[in-house]
């Protein structure tokens, strides 16, 4: 059940991994909506919020990271 739902945590941040153009934008933005989106998942299905959001966290960094804007595109990031 654990693994399945870490898989299912990581597919969704590496889908959302995308504002940004470069690869440092696209990571730090990848790693904020991974951490989001693995915590809210580990809190609904009764896990560590905590290890959620670091597994999500890691894996929209790398997903943002290795992803082009070509790819996927959400627009510029907040912070620029």
């Amino acid at each position: 059940m654990r693994v399945s739902v870490i898989a299912l945590l990581a597919a969704s941040a590496f889908g959302l991994a995308a504002c940004g153009s470069g690869s440092g934008d696209r990571a730090v933005s990848g790693a904020g909506i991974g951490a989001l989106v693995g915590g809210a998942g580990s809190a609904i299905t009764g896990g560590s919020v905590a290890t959620g959001a670091a597994v999500g966290a890691g894996a929209g960094a790398v997903a943002g990271a290795v992803t082009d804007e070509d790819d996927v595109n959400l627009g510029k990031p907040l912070w620029r």
